[in-house]
């Protein structure tokens, strides 16, 4: 991917991909604004690329009260809004005693509603193929995708380019529900993915 951008906001930067990402657009002379909850993950971030060229934002992108401030917090001479966040958990449907409406229902928020609410969005080939056991996840970047499929169109011709991200299975803390050591193990290492994501 040919980068053009010099100032990037990236949401949900305190993990995974975003995290990995956050580091790799710093090491190419690009300045992120790291957003995500943990504040002492932002705090890491900018102690180990020096605040020339890493600022965080702490916000956590279901606080719909909390967005018009966010958005006056925000740097004036951002390039780019790179939407990262994203959290999964397993449902079995088929057994509706052991649904948590609750965190299906956040789920959706986190994936899908947030995004339509900030507006480079990292999506997932579930959005096609849905995993049996990941309907919530499955189904919220379903929306996204078609979301983004729309966002695209309603913006051709104009300077605004939107930018989908579908990631294979990465190594990241967002399986961790699976336990830590199953979770971190499948598929693709992150750094090899940002790299390759990078190109």
């Amino acid at each position: 991917m040919s980068f053009p951008y010099k100032q990037v906001l990236l949401v949900g930067a305190t993990s995974g991909i975003g995290a990995a990402m956050a580091d790799k657009l710093v090491e190419n002379g690009i300045k992120v604004i790291a957003v995500g909850r943990r504040q002492e993950r932002l705090d890491a971030f900018v102690k180990n690329h020096g605040s020339s060229k890493a600022a965080s934002v702490r916000f956590d992108v279901t606080d719909r009260a909390g967005l018009n401030d966010f958005v006056k917090r925000v740097f004036p001479d951002l390039d780019c809004v790179f939407i990262n966040s994203g959290i999964q958990s397993q449902i079995k449907l088929s057994e509706p005693s052991s649904v948590d409406l609750d965190a299906f229902r956040e789920e959706i928020n986190v994936n899908f509603l947030s995004v339509v609410d900030i507006l480079i969005i990292t999506g997932t080939h579930l959005s096609l193929i849905p995993a049996v056991t990941l309907p919530a996840y499955s189904a919220s970047k379903a929306a996204l995708h078609a979301f983004v499929y729309s966002l695209r169109l309603q913006l051709q011709g104009s300077s605004t380019k939107i930018v989908e991200i579908w990631p294979p299975l990465v190594q990241t803390e967002l399986h961790d529900y699976m336990g830590e050591e199953k979770g971190r193990s499948m598929g693709m290492p992150v750094d090899a993915f940002t790299n390759e994501t990078y190109k």
